[in-house]
């Protein structure tokens, strides 16, 4: 008898698998194309640009790379950036916070602004958040004819042609001299969507 429940018990569970529905299948996002135009609205949260930077130079400072991306998707946020383009672009001109240029960490210049020689090594601002609102104002003046929604700081942004660049590809040869200067911020770009999604 014993034996009979058995039996029985056990098609019970095989019946009653049988018929379940499938387990969910996680859902995997697609990772974005990477944006040409610099306004726009970044995708990758702070959490996960902080991540990106500590993951490619694990020798940062974590707390400080944490408030860094928090100011570049607010800042960027307040004069209609893409914060994607913005942290990819610094990450670019400081090495990933690694410098060893013109600039060092001290000036809080993320975007080598008037970082022109050994005699122009570039502007200094009083803060982290103020470097990175002069780095989103220079770009919003390449991208945008519009005007800012913020107090101007950004001491370069009257030598620059008002929306002369509204894309990434427009930045080689202005905003640096190197020719493949937008081709490197793209390709930092697709690391961190890679990294990100």
């Amino acid at each position: 008898m014993k034996i009979f429940f058995a039996v029985i018990a056990a098609i019970a569970l095989i019946v009653s698998c049988a018929v379940l529905p499938p387990p969910e299948t996680a859902v995997i996002p697609e990772i974005p194309e990477t944006p040409e135009y610099i306004m726009g609205k970044g995708t990758v949260p702070e959490e996960q640009l902080a991540a990106f930077l500590l993951y490619t130079n694990m020798g940062a400072d974590g707390d400080f790379v944490r408030r860094l991306a928090a100011y570049y998707v607010e800042e960027a946020a307040a004069e209609g950036v893409n914060h994607d383009t913005a942290f990819a672009q610094m990450c670019l001109e400081t090495g990933f916070l690694r410098y060893g240029g013109l600039v060092t960490p001290d000036m809080n210049n993320f975007c080598g602004l008037g970082a022109i020689g050994p005699g122009q090594t570039g502007h200094i601002f009083p803060d982290a958040r103020s470097g990175v609102r002069a780095h989103i104002q220079h770009l919003q003046a390449y991208a945008s004819t519009g005007p800012l929604n913020q107090d101007l700081i950004d001491p370069r942004y009257r030598y620059v042609k008002r929306g002369s660049s509204p894309t990434i590809y427009g930045l080689a040869g202005t905003w640096a001299a190197d020719r493949a200067y937008s081709e490197k911020i793209s390709t930092i770009l697709q690391r961190l969507y890679e990294f990100a999604y």
